[in-house]
């Protein structure tokens, strides 16, 4: 899997598109990782396409999550979508959608704000 894959989706026709800031990509990786680890390979696959299949909807329609209460101070206009036990945290930008993080909802939701968060469990 080439670096290019974590960080984008494909963009077809005139959609919005689907752009990974390097920390979302990164917890989508250390996600898939410890599924490969504990789970297995086909598990973690299947989880990280169920994430990616989730975000399709927003090429089309941008502000079809809901708003990310814990993000609404940095009035940004963050939204999410969930997809199993993630959230998908986005925001609109000017290149397109910006996916901004991949948060495990079985976390404390406030650590979500944590600006010393980092991808490592």
């Amino acid at each position: 899997m080439t670096k290019d894959n974590w960080k984008e989706n494909q963009v077809i026709g005139n959609f919005m598109k689907i752009i990974w800031s390097e920390f979302a990509s990164d917890m989508l990786k250390e996600t898939y990782l410890y599924h490969k680890e504990v789970a297995g390979i086909r598990i973690a696959k299947r989880i990280k396409t169920k994430i990616f299949s989730s975000t399709k909807q927003l090429k089309n329609y941008p502000d079809s999550g809901q708003i990310e209460p814990t993000l609404e101070v940095l009035n940004e206009g963050h939204r999410y979508l969930v997809s199993g036990h993630y959230k998908v945290v986005y925001k609109e930008v000017s290149e397109g959608i910006l996916i901004t993080d991949l948060f495990d909802t079985r976390q404390d939701p406030i650590k979500i704000n944590n600006p010393r968060r980092k991808p490592s469990r």
